[in-house]
């Protein structure tokens, strides 16, 4: 898969208060992603782009229509890292 083809899954990191305390907290992100994408896909993209290994996924439709994934990193990486790599912090 490209990079390309990766960036038309993973639209855009998401950030909200309470994404803030699941980065601190449990080790997760938040972003928002393709509506035809699947978890598959989810975390195949995002271990490729960021370079960390992915545990689970969890996906919803926010009121505005848009799809969202909850994405818990292994505890071998940071999220407060890759948050702060990505400009949420």
């Amino acid at each position: 898969m490209s990079e390309e083809n990766l960036y038309k899954i993973i639209l855009a990191p998401y950030s909200s208060e309470r994404i803030f305390e699941l980065i601190e907290s449990q080790n997760k992100l938040a972003f928002i992603v393709n509506l035809k994408a699947n978890k598959t896909t989810i975390k195949q993209a995002i271990e490729k782009l960021y370079n960390v290994k992915v545990i689970k996924i969890n996906t919803m439709i926010t009121p505005s229509g848009k799809k969202k994934a909850i994405v818990r990193l292994d505890p071998t990486n940071s999220a407060v890292d890759l948050a702060t790599a990505l400009g949420l912090m």
